[in-house]
């Protein structure tokens, strides 16, 4: 990996970004977009890393149909940096998710315990414009991750 004009190592990102209505068969076109896309960043959905990514958008994107109900559809974006894999699910929806909620559902808490599997943690971020908010699943990449 190269480095930019002050000496600092540049960190190579890839992302894939899009959109799934929120409406039956969402969660089965989010899975399979995301197998595709982690192919293309060299995660096989056969190795653990990429079953945890494939079961976590499945989670987030069957919560975002249940619970937001304001939100047409979910946006999710996967990126993925030399050391590290994001996975963003976002909706419409101006109800907040409370990760620290002892109510969370079993979906959430799943979907924490993978991402500690990993290394990684979980955070939610509003929309800046208020209107939604993102879920944000963060994996350290085992070394030797492509």
């Amino acid at each position: 990996m190269g480095r930019d004009p002050s000496g600092r190592q540049l960190v190579r990102e890839r992302r894939h970004a899009w959109t799934v209505p929120l409406a039956p068969g969402s969660v089965r076109a989010a899975r399979e977009r995301t197998e595709r896309s982690l192919v293309l960043f060299g995660v096989g959905g056969a190795s653990s890393l990429g079953g945890a990514v494939l079961l976590v958008v499945s989670e987030l994107v069957a919560n975002a149909a249940r619970h937001a109900t304001a939100s047409p559809e979910a946006e999710i974006t996967l990126t993925m940096t030399d050391h590290l894999l994001v996975v963003a699910v976002g909706d419409l929806d101006p109800l907040p998710v409370t990760l620290a909620d002892r109510s969370a559902g079993q979906g959430l808490r799943t979907v924490a315990d993978l991402a500690r599997a990993h290394g990684g943690d979980v955070g939610v971020e509003p929309s800046p414009d208020g209107r939604g908010k993102t879920v944000l699943v963060r994996f350290i990449l085992p070394s030797g991750t492509p």
